[in-house]
This record gives structure tokens, sequence and C-alpha cells, in this order.
């Protein structure tokens, strides 16, 4: 069926217009150089583009255009050209979302927060029917979902861009325990996804060998046993190696994006040797730890 746009634009008194009811971003700031740049091109050229409004019981509530109704408000404008569209509550959310995802002026985590109010608070779909009317993938949706679960801290990194999504969901499917472990290196070396995962990897070995040993026996073994606390030692040294590892790699990546190809080859053979030497390293303790295995 062909949408037909029944709307109408009209000049409307700028004291009977409100803002929107759903605020799909945190925060608006009007002293950033963008919104000054947008009063600046009103006072020069007018409006160019009327806002979207719909009625609502003793005025009109805003639906897509509050910066430029706060720069007219600013300009002191008495009235305001805007196209009046009957529109249901789902719709005007809806049509607010994709505006600002279009227009890039929210960062994932106030995304993630809208697509959580559309499909948990309002229930007025699920993952697959935002995708659709916000022009995205199920993954892009489903993927951002689930930084909701980070901590506020994670959250933080993410919204100022030093945590990228793609990082933040390989670190949202570690145990809260062990996160602290990686985030801090994940952020200094901007590890890649595959580097992440690399590190997910021996977390969940070191896990899963620390959960054989939680046998009661073996804890009284360990109190009498000296080799216990070697065997410690032993898988932390190992740990380190793997992490010095990932290091190695990051720089690797950082040397092929920066320098010039000219100089490109000597210190990549540079640190592929150093590179060679941490993975004998890594066998070497892990020969290490399985002699440090207590015997009964």
């Amino acid at each position: 069926m062909e949408f037909v746009d029944s709307s109408v634009v009209e000049l409307i008194e700028m004291k009977m217009i409100r803002p929107s009811q759903f605020t799909i971003r945190d925060k608006f700031q009007r002293n950033d150089s963008d919104f000054e740049m947008l009063v600046n091109s009103i006072r020069e050229h007018s409006l160019l583009q009327p806002i979207l409004i719909r009625p609502l019981s003793n005025g009109f509530e805003i639906v897509a255009g509050h910066r430029r109704f706060q720069a007219c408000r600013t300009l002191r404008w008495r009235f305001i050209p805007a196209k009046i569209r009957e529109l249901s509550d789902k719709q005007a959310y809806e049509i607010q979302l994709t505006e600002n995802i279009q227009r890039k002026s929210m960062d994932p985590v106030e995304e993630a927060e809208a697509f959580r109010r559309y499909v948990v608070d309002f229930g007025w779909g699920g993952v697959s029917e935002l995708a659709r009317k916000i022009g995205k993938s199920e993954e892009y949706v489903s993927h951002h979902l689930q930084l909701l679960k980070l901590p506020g801290d994670i959250k933080v990194k993410i919204a100022n861009n030093s945590l990228k999504v793609s990082q933040a969901i390989e670190i949202a499917e570690i145990p809260p325990d062990k996160r602290s472990k990686i985030v801090s290196q994940v952020v200094n070396d901007n590890l890649t996804v595959r580097q992440i995962r690399e590190l997910k990897t021996v977390l969940k070995e070191e896990e899963e060998e620390e959960e054989e040993e939680e046998d009661p026996n073996e804890v009284i073994v360990s109190l009498r046993d000296p080799s216990k606390s070697s065997s410690a030692i032993a898988k932390k040294t190992s740990l380190t190696l793997k992490i010095a590892l990932t290091r190695i790699d990051s720089l690797i990546n950082e040397v092929h994006n920066t320098v010039e190809p000219d100089q490109r080859a000597e210190i990549i053979n540079f640190l592929m040797s150093i590179r060679l030497h941490i993975h004998s390293l890594i066998d070497e303790s892990i020969r290490f730890k399985n002699n440090q295995k207590p015997r009964h």
C-alpha cells in the first residue's frame, strides 16, 4: 500500500508547541558549536525545513525538529513553519528515533536505551520490527541492547568513544569478575575483536582450571602442598605471557597502519622475533605448570 502524506504546513504560534513527551536523547546542548551554526544559518537563510508536529489536546507536540525549534526560540520567533500530521505515540517515537539515528546525534548507549524503551517499556514490537522501522539490521539492534548489561563505568567509555561497540559486545560476554582484567588493556591498546576473543579463550581456560581445583579435598591438599601455589603462579605466568602476545599483535597492526612501507619491514621483523620468543616462553610456562600439578 502506497503511503499518502496527508500533512499540512502552516505557521504555528510557538507558545502552542511543546517538546515531545518521549525523550530520545539524554542531553541537549544549546551552547555547542553545531547549535550556534544552526542559529546563524536560520538567522541568515530562514528555516529551510519545517519542523514536524502532531496535534494533541490544547496544542501541538514536536515529533521532529527539536533543535530547529530551540534555534528559532533563541531568535525570538513568534511563529514557526510546521508540518502537522496525525500520528500515534508509536509512530511519533519511530520518527524521532530514525531522525536521531540518521543524524548520528546519539551515542551507542543512548541508542540502546531508546531501543529498550521501544521493545520492553512500551512493548511496541520485537527486535525484528524495530530494526525494520529504523532501517537497521536485527543484529545492529540486538548488539546495542547487549550494551545495557555492562556496568556504568564501561558505558561511559562507550559513550565517549574510547571503547567501540564491537569491543564492548565481546566484553559483555565476559563474567563480571573477569572484566576488569582486560577492559583497561582493550582501551589502552585498542585491541581488535580477534585479540579480545583470544583473551577470552585464555580467561575461560583459566576459569575451567580453577573450577577443577575447587574440590574440598584439593583445598586441604593445597594447604599442605607447596606445589599447588607453584601451579597457580605458573598459570598466572602463562596468562601474562598470552596478554603480552596480544599486545605485540596490536603493535604489529599499528605498524601496518602508521609506518611508511620502506621502514615497515625492519620493525615488523623485530616484533615478529619477539612474538616467537614469547610463544616459546608460553610453551615453557605450560610445561612448568604441568610439572607442578599435585601428585596423589
